[in-house]
């Protein structure tokens, strides 16, 4: 018997509207928002900050809102990138060896089977830690996953 895939789902909240963030969540039936940002409580967007965050999940949605520190990149690291210190693979290298390091997978119960959703700021997924993180969950998890990133349709293109 073939065990079914799970998917894990991805958002970032710039270029959305508060209904169109909550939507795409509520579509995509998620149960767990997991914030992989290292910086989450700064001049964000209102609703993306983190205490708001939580409080509009659980009444909105009824989701589960989890900070996931250990999954941030590193200051310096993110620092370099958005700094054009640091191209992208260099960045996309060096943030794989920063999971490995933490023995990320080891707390991927956080989210995989849980209808999880990994957040950060960026509106696409193209060039950020959030799609990598997905990746290499669904690498080295040995289980069947299914990365989708939740877009909306101006940011599909």
């Amino acid at each position: 018997m073939t065990e079914a895939a799970e998917e894990l789902y991805t958002i970032g909240f710039t270029q959305k509207s508060a209904e169109k963030f909550f939507s795409l969540l509520a579509e995509n039936r998620v149960k767990r928002l997991v914030d992989t940002r290292l910086n989450n409580t700064g001049q964000l967007a209102g609703f993306s900050k983190k205490e708001d965050l939580k409080y509009f999940a659980r009444t909105i949605l009824g989701v589960e809102y989890v900070h996931w520190e250990e999954s941030a990149p590193e200051q310096p690291m993110l620092d370099a990138y958005k700094k054009k210190l640091m191209k992208w693979d260099q960045y996309a290298q060096e943030y794989e060896a920063l999971l490995q390091r933490r023995n990320i997978q080891s707390q991927m119960e956080l989210i995989v089977g849980k209808s999880g959703c990994l957040l950060c700021s960026e509106a696409k997924p193209h060039h950020c830690h959030r799609r990598l993180l997905a990746d290499y969950l669904s690498r080295t998890s040995g289980r069947s996953i299914i990365v989708k990133h939740l877009l909306s349709p101006c940011e599909a293109s």
